[in-house]
Parts: structure tokens; sequence; C-alpha cells
């Protein structure tokens, strides 16, 4: 017969592996949760980003509830005096880039100087509507609004709202997607790529480029949805700065802001 102290102890032992399954089953549920949030955000990219990139988030610890560990030291500096664009326009500028030259970006910004030559050959209307778009001073002063340093490896910039919502009231078409450079499904380091919001199964949401564009400074593995129109030539030492600072995830916009200060003073654009 059992006694009740034997009893007793039974009845908790039933008990605590019974919190030991649920806190298993949570676990589990809270990493497929940041897994499809975390693909979703990649790239603002689109949310097809979400069925074709295996993103995960070291955050399981912060799903459960527990405290996340501090974030890096800010590298960058304070951002010039300025508010970003408000600029909006109902289309898609005139083409005038030169398919025959090359171009070249300066992005100066609070945390250094990264460096980009763009492809107008292979891109010739995003590069167009870049170069345009600098032009109008649309990227000073603009923050960039995302950073994903797990799983794929980008900084995402271009948008002056900050929110991952920002438009310059026109979308672009799709370009080179079939660039030798993207093997096995992999954005080589130091891609300049315009984001869109594809959302990988209906064709309608395709051709939907804007201002938004990230920089890649480690393979990635991504879908050839995303527009490649140029290279890093200088600066990835910044983003390496960038990355090793970390990032936040925002539960109302989903995004995951670098914890650095990332803020584009001014970009330029020049033919040569």
């Amino acid at each position: 017969m059992v006694s009740k102290d034997q009893r007793r102890r039974q009845l908790a032992r039933e008990k605590f592996e019974r919190q030991q399954e649920r806190r298993s089953t949570a676990r589990r549920k809270a990493k497929r949760r940041n897994v499809i949030v975390a693909a979703a955000v990649a790239v603002a990219l689109a949310a097809g980003a979400a069925a074709y990139a295996s993103v995960g988030m070291a955050g399981d610890d912060r799903a459960a509830g527990n405290t996340a560990p501090s974030a890096a030291p800010d590298p960058c500096g304070r951002p010039a005096k300025g508010a970003p664009s408000t600029k909006t326009w109902k289309k898609e500028p005139a083409m005038s880039v030169d398919t025959a030259a090359s171009y070249s970006v300066k992005l100066a910004t609070t945390c250094g100087e990264i460096a980009l030559k763009l492809d107008a050959g292979k891109a010739p209307h995003t590069v167009n509507s870049f170069a345009f778009l600098a032009r109008q001073g649309y990227f000073d002063h603009s923050r960039c609004h995302r950073l994903v340093d797990q799983g794929i490896h980008v900084l995402q910039c271009g948008d002056p709202t900050a929110t991952g919502k920002g438009t310059p009231g026109y979308t672009l078409p799709d370009e080179n997607l079939k660039d030798p450079r993207l093997k096995g499904g992999v954005y080589p380091a130091g891609t300049v790529a315009m984001a869109n919001t594809y959302d990988g199964q209906n064709e309608k949401t395709r051709n939907s480029g804007g201002s938004q564009f990230f920089l890649v400074y480690q393979d990635s593995e991504l879908p050839p949805n995303y527009t490649p129109f140029g290279t890093i030539t200088g600066g990835m030492d910044v983003l390496r700065k960038i990355a090793d600072a970390g990032s936040t995830p925002d539960p109302q916009t989903r995004n995951t802001a670098p914890n650095a200060t990332v803020v584009i003073d001014r970009a330029t654009v020049a033919k040569s």
C-alpha cells in the first residue's frame, strides 16, 4: 500500500514533469515564432523572405521572458543637423542614366564612409532611380533602420521614415535577377540590392522596389528576388562595426533596428 508521503512525492514528481513539458513546448513554439519573424523581417524585403530564408534569432531566452543581454556601446557619432526627406513622386523618374558609364556612390554616415559602385548596364531603372533620389537629397539624414545579423547579414537603408514602410511614391521593375554572382541562392558579401515587397507567391507583388536598399556584409542565403545593382567598394569595416554592435527587435514595426546610430548624413553620386 502506498503511503501518504510516497503519494505526495509521486504527485510532486508528476507535476514537475508536466511543468518541464510545458516549458519545452513553449521554447519550441518561441523558437519557431522567432524564426518566422526574423525571416519576414530579414530584408523587409518582403514577406516572401520568410518562406525562403532560413533565419534564426538568438532570442529564445528573451522569448521565455528572461532579460536580454545589454547592448554594446554605440560605435557611431552624432548625426549632422538636418531632417529626413518628406518628398514623394507620382512616377518613376525619366531614364537619364548612361548604361555605358560607371557610377560611384559615397554614403557619408555617422559610422564612417561607405563607398559603392553601381551597375547601370545590368540594372538601369534601379541605378537611374537611386541616382535621382540621391541628387534630390532623399537619402540625406535618413536612418538605416534594419540590421539582420543572424542567418543573413544585411544592413537596410533608404527609408526616410525609418519604419520599413517608406517609399518614394513609385515602384521599380525587378532587374538582374539572373546575375551569375548570385550562385546557389547566395547574395555574396559586398552586394548592394534593392528591397521590395514581393511575397514569394503572388506575381502581382513583383516589381515593387522603391528606395530601400540593403548592403550585404557577409555571404547571405536569399532567394534571387531582389535586384542586385551594385557592389560595396569601401567601408566593409564600417559595416562590421555596425554589425558588432548588434540589433534590437521592435515588436511594433517587426524591424530589428541596429543598436548603432546609423544615419546617412549625405549621399552623393558621381558618373565616371
